[in-house]
């Protein structure tokens, strides 16, 4: 079976920026949180997925670690460091992070070892609980600048709340994650070992994977810019450059763009923004 969107990272510099620019966007960032690695992120929270907003905030609790290891704070870090502000990392739902970590092994993107985690977190009425998580991560060894991993919730009924999932622009999911590559065929193999699929399909536009939440597109470079009307990210290998969140009027989501002073292009049915005044990341809103 495969398996869905989880959450999609948004690595920036200023967390309390990018919660203002979410909120011109129209969307409800939640509380803001710590990570005992040295990084804090706000969840832009959504039924069953969210974007996570991240930012480095303690470098110096981000050691190197060994070989076998995953580091997500030094890879936020790094990628700050070498491609700017923008989408980092796609993550995946799991159901169990031990058997996603024997299948990537397996299939010769994994080696890593599972990291199982808790934080703080704040609950809509502002008291703290805790919270738990168990991850697998995958690498596509011909990708550098995209972060994959799979995501077990080990308290998911403190994790999503109704309350924080009504946002202003009325979205309520993510589409589409979207990857841009030289060639997306080179990097099939990986994802169809990373999604569990089995039934990739190539288009016109590169490969297209669909999950039981959302949608995963690998787009060549003309495909994307013929999407979004930008260039996508250059880089070698796959990059994740975009996602396209599901509003239900368009019309009302250009008019609050436009009157928070965004301008918002009209490209094959859908209003698309960024990726220089979102933050390195180009975000489309369809309703179709």
């Amino acid at each position: 079976m495969s398996r869905g969107i989880d959450h999609i990272v948004h690595v920036v510099r200023d967390l309390d920026a990018a919660r203002v620019l979410y909120e011109r966007l129209g969307f409800r960032a939640g509380a803001e949180n710590a990570h005992p690695w040295g990084t804090r992120n706000r969840l832009v929270q959504f039924e069953g997925c969210y974007i996570e907003l991240l930012a480095i905030s303690d470098p110096d609790l981000m050691p190197r670690v060994p070989p076998g290891t995953y580091s997500f704070g030094n890879f936020n870090r790094e990628f700050l460091e070498s491609c700017g502000e923008g989408l980092s990392f796609l993550v995946l739902q799991s159901r169990d992070a031990g058997a996603d970590k024997k299948a990537f092994d397996e299939a010769g993107f994994g080696g890593f070892g599972l990291m199982n985690f808790s934080r703080k977190a704040v609950l809509p009425d502002l008291t703290e609980t805790e919270v738990s998580f168990s991850l697998a991560f995958a690498r596509d060894p011909a990708s550098p600048h995209a972060g994959f991993f799979t995501c077990q919730h080990g308290t998911p009924e403190r994790i999503w709340f109704p309350e924080l999932q009504r946002h202003a622009n009325n979205a309520d999911g993510i589409v589409a994650a979207v990857f841009v590559a030289d060639n997306p065929t080179d990097h099939h193999i990986f994802f169809e070992a990373f999604t569990g699929a089995r039934d990739i399909r190539a288009t016109s536009l590169g490969l297209m994977v669909e999950t039981p939440q959302g949608d995963i597109l690998i787009y060549d470079r003309r495909g994307f810019y013929d999407v979004f009307g930008v260039e996508g990210p250059a880089d070698r290998g796959a990059r994740l450059g975009a996602m396209i969140v599901h509003v239900p009027d368009l019309v009302a989501v250009r008019k609050r763009l436009k009157a928070k002073g965004m301008r918002p292009r009209d490209i094959h049915g859908r209003l698309v923004v960024g990726p220089r005044e979102t933050a390195g990341a180009v975000i489309a809103f369809e309703s179709a």
